[in-house]
């Protein structure tokens, strides 16, 4: 068993506004997005087929990003699908802010 551990992965800065970026953090692929203040961390791959989530969209009005492939939507916060076709949540990670530097905690 591990213990978690929090890994810094960039400035607040450094992240666009309704926009995701891929990151590897401690072997973990990581679809991240930025809506205002707020930061998500998701596993970078879809519950339904393995794509990137990263190469998806931000809906902002529904705090999900949407699978490039299918279309189907995932929640920021949850990581539950959202529509179809993915019936699987995908795994979300805890993220801090602090002093302007994004962290995710991982293990």
């Amino acid at each position: 068993m591990t213990d978690a551990r929090s890994y810094r992965i960039c400035a607040l800065d450094d992240l666009d506004d309704e926009s995701v970026q891929r990151f590897t953090i401690a072997d973990h692929e990581l679809a991240v997005v930025r809506l205002g203040d707020e930061v998500f961390a998701l596993a970078d791959q879809c519950s339904h087929q393995e794509v990137a989530l990263s190469d998806g969209e931000v809906d902002p009005d529904m705090d999900a990003l949407e699978c490039p492939k299918h279309g189907g939507s995932f929640c920021l916060r949850t990581g539950e699908p959202l529509s179809l076709p993915p019936t699987q949540p995908v795994e979300v990670y805890e993220v801090q802010i602090e002093a302007g530097e994004v962290s995710v905690v991982i293990g």
